[in-house]
């Protein structure tokens, strides 16, 4: 008796759980336009495109400095799609809180995109939702995180300073009534 209300219990739950791989939606081929971070691409047709179920680090914009690896997943993705056909698969929501639509990547030879660049440690995976392709993408994390991949491991490349803030050291009010004003910047002379 038991066994039969296993079994029952069991063929309920499992018809009343819609399937995972039919919620997700496969698009024609489309041609990526530009690459607008380590996850965020813009789509001919559809525009911005978030990569769904990773995060990459942030690009640092105007005078913030970007997250280590940051540049190095914007190029990876680059490489991998900039001006190529992908086919979108979208699953869940189609969009995010910044109206970008939400979607796995997928590359005209079958590369799957989003866990191409977490098993590199360029992104993490960073799903809210059960999504069907989240195992796939921890294993990609974990195979990364084994190998001490990207962000895992490796020593991020350090940005050079194109901005340094204000020095701490101040100059005297006098120092600065010495320097002739002549309305315009002075030449530096060369060292011989």
């Amino acid at each position: 008796m038991q066994l039969l209300h296993v079994v029952l219990v069991s063929a309920v739950a499992i018809f009343q759980t819609p399937s995972l791989n039919a919620r997700a939606t496969r698009s024609d081929p489309l041609l990526v336009r530009a690459v607008v971070d380590g996850d965020t691409i813009d789509v001919a047709a559809m525009g911005r495109v978030r990569l769904l179920g990773i995060d990459a680090p942030e690009i640092g914009r105007g005078f913030d400095t970007s997250a280590p690896f940051a540049r190095e997943a914007r190029d990876r993705l680059s490489a991998m799609i900039l001006h190529r056909w992908v086919r979108l698969e979208q699953e869940g929501a189609a969009f995010d809180a910044y109206d970008r639509r939400l979607a796995y990547v997928m590359t005209e030879d079958g590369t799957f995109v989003n866990a191409a660049l977490v098993r590199e440690g360029l992104a993490r995976v960073s799903a809210r939702a059960p999504l069907s392709r989240l195992p796939e993408l921890q294993r990609a994390e974990s195979e990364a995180q084994a190998f001490r991949r990207g962000m895992w491991g490796a020593a991020p490349q350090i940005p050079t300073a194109s901005y340094t803030g204000r020095s701490k050291a101040r100059r005297s009010p006098t120092s600065r009534s010495k320097i002739p004003s002549t309305g315009r910047r002075s030449a530096r002379k060369k060292k011989p």
